[in-house]
């Protein structure tokens, strides 16, 4: 076989559950939850869970109020522990740049696709595997696409600890029958309004009408959607550092706010974190969003366009105080979010990005 250019995703396997376990040994087979303090009588979402908390249908994202009316009576809460799992993760990536030949792209803390020009990329796909082994006694699990869309989404059919190849070849044998949903970028929202056209599967998708997609979801995106049913993207692995967007920061409240005041004064300090993240990188602020949640648990999502990028932390909390003005005061509030954007550098990005989750 001639070498040829492959992409390869590396995602570790239940990454902050096993990190955990290593941590404690005796906690090894049991249903293992962690996410906010550790306490599920507080309010706060699952980080991750291990495989036999999953067989419970306990998942990433779920309040730990939930988690914990499925979990059996072994399971074990435990709280997140940012710092150990960034050490473990400069492990891994280290690991998989002392690969020969190999460019690594991170994409978190969990995740990193390589490039690599091979005629054997399950043998690197095993060599990594084999590496991050040795480096941290953490398994983890490799898809092998022609681009960075299959190989992410061929990760998937490889979990727990496995490999799989995902490439234009097999590619509608594979996915074609398959919901949209299991597309990469591809949420509930998405999936509804797809159906709403009549498009259900990965097929279907592929063979839809451009201009259909493109009134549906814009210029951009819906192109991009198109193309996704037929496993198209970018395919050049890059190491160049991500350069952010925006900086988030968020909070769920123990006890709901149930005054605009509280509102204000929780918006303010947000705003507040948010900008000094995009200043601690000499950035201005362009635009402010909201992020809100209802009691019990209603979600809205909206912004507000700056006149002029600013440097100024004032303007930015007064913009995020603002938005919160506009909120339902007869509501409580569960929690609320601050995203500070910022303009791209005069730089640019050097590399290639796809429309969904940032960098891909």
């Amino acid at each position: 076989m001639e070498a040829a250019a492959w992409v390869l995703h590396v995602d570790m396997d239940q990454f902050i559950a096993a990190v955990e376990v290593l941590r404690h040994p005796e906690l090894a087979g049991r249903p293992v939850i962690v996410g906010g303090n550790g306490d599920p009588t507080e309010r706060a979402v699952v980080s991750t869970a291990s495989y036999e908390a999953r067989a419970y249908g306990i998942g990433s994202g779920m309040p730990l109020k939930i988690a914990a009316r499925k979990a059996p009576d072994d399971a074990v809460f435990l709280p997140v522990d940012h710092g150990a799992y960034e050490a473990v993760s400069a492990e891994v990536m280290a690991a998989l740049r002392a690969l020969p030949g190999v460019v690594v792209e991170v994409l978190g803390w969990d995740e990193c696709f390589l490039g690599v020009t091979t005629d054997e990329p399950e043998a690197v796909a095993r060599d990594a595997q084999a590496a991050v082994l040795a480096a941290t006694r953490l398994h983890c699990s490799v898809g092998i696409g022609d681009n960075k869309v299959r190989a992410k989404i061929a990760t998937e059919f490889g979990k727990p600890r496995g490999l799989f190849r995902l490439t234009a070849a097999n590619w509608f044998e594979v996915m074609g029958e398959k919901q949209t949903r299991d597309l990469w970028g591809v949420g509930p929202k998405v999936q509804k309004r797809l159906a709403e056209h009549g498009i259900r599967t990965v097929r279907e998708l592929a063979d839809a009408d451009e201009r259909e997609l493109v009134e549906e979801f814009g210029p951009k995106m819906g192109v991009w959607y198109l193309g996704l049913g037929s496993g198209h993207g970018p395919a050049v692995v890059d190491d160049a550092p991500w350069v952010a967007r925006s900086h988030s920061r968020e909070t769920t409240f123990q006890e709901n706010l149930t005054t605009p005041a509280q509102v204000a004064a929780a918006l303010a300090d947000l705003a507040a974190l948010a900008f000094d993240d995009c200043a601690a990188e000499g950035r201005p602020v362009s635009r402010v969003n909201l992020k809100v949640r209802y009691a019990p648990f209603t979600t809205r999502t909206f912004g507000r366009k700056l006149p002029v990028p600013s440097t100024s932390r004032d303007e930015v909390v007064t913009a995020a105080v603002a938005l919160g003005g506009t909120l339902d005061a007869d509501r409580e509030v569960r929690l609320l979010g601050v995203r500070a954007e910022m303009p791209m550098p005069e730089s640019g990005d050097p590399v290639e990005r796809t429309p969904v989750r940032g960098r891909i």
